[in-house]
């Protein structure tokens, strides 16, 4: 069985709940709740303490932990505003700079929207962004922090699979995280059967090929969605209305011999419900056996 990454983005309401209080503790808190990564959040800007990022690096690699960080929100990739673009290289310059004091190995990316764009075009702006910031990245000894673009969850915002498949064929490189919840809500719940969730797997195998489909990233929550706008909001596993659901993308990981990081963007319980992927995820496993 292939070595599978769970964990939170950011800490769940759990965590203070447990009487932790501090950034540092944050690996403890880990191996208590029986998960192996987590992703750092920068989403609304890029702000890590030097001493604190030390503390975690080392007690990451101590414990065979894992750390993602995900980008500010605000990133645009395919802007009309060259300024606006400008300044996305810019935040993943700095993330990748947090990421290597973390001792992070994955940057999460968004896309942008289309705006008055065709999609096309929108996808065009993007990639000669990606582009730029993988320039930057490599003049400034950061080409070793892998650039993640992120699957869209609002209709109007670019980051299709396809799209997003798109943008990662320009560089070996990049590597796709896959939102499934994201895909669910722009789509209004298609996401949701076995043989879905294999369509997307031979989609990205064809474009980007078996080794990045094995080591993808991803993020997974339940998502309430509209029927014009696509996501509205995250919610907890406890939900039974909107979905998606893990065990179609357990058995698929299993199928094809993946070893993803799979973090969890629930509504406050996200170490839970990343635990309970982790359960699903072994069931699985001892089915197969």
């Amino acid at each position: 069985m292939e070595q599978i990454w769970f964990g939170p983005a950011g800490t769940a309401e759990s965590f203070s709940a447990m009487g932790y209080k501090k950034t540092t503790q944050i690996p403890e808190y880990l191996e208590k709740m029986g998960l192996n990564a987590f992703e750092y959040q920068c989403g609304r800007g890029v702000r890590v303490n030097e001493n604190t990022a030390a503390s975690l690096k080392k007690s990451f690699a101590e414990k065979g932990l894992r750390m993602s960080l995900h980008a500010p929100y605000y990133i645009s990739l395919s802007s009309l505003e060259e300024e606006k673009r400008q300044g996305s290289v810019r935040y993943i310059l700095e993330s990748a700079a947090a990421a290597k004091l973390l001792g992070a190995d994955r940057i999460v990316v968004h896309t942008g929207s289309c705006a008055k764009l065709s999609r096309a075009d929108a996808l065009e702006l993007a990639k000669g962004t990606i582009r730029a910031a993988l320039a930057a990245l490599e003049t400034e000894g950061l080409s070793d922090i892998t650039v993640c673009p992120e699957t869209m969850g609002k209709i109007n915002q670019l980051g299709t699979l396809e799209e997003v498949l798109e943008l990662c064929s320009i560089d070996d490189r990049l590597l796709p995280c896959i939102d499934w919840g994201h895909l669910n809500a722009r789509t209004l719940g298609k996401m949701t059967t076995p043989a879905e969730f294999e369509e997307a797997f031979r989609l990205f195998d064809n474009k980007l090929g078996r080794d990045r489909l094995r080591v993808f990233h991803s993020h997974f929550s339940r998502i309430e969605y509209t029927e014009n706008g696509g996501e509205k909001k995250h919610l907890t596993f406890a939900d039974q209305q909107y979905g998606p659901w893990f065990e179609p993308l357990a058995e698929l990981i299993l199928k094809y011999g993946c070893s993803p990081v799979i973090i969890c963007e629930s509504a406050g319980t996200q170490s839970e419900d990343a635990a309970a992927m982790r359960d699903q995820y072994r069931a699985a496993a001892e089915r197969k056996e």
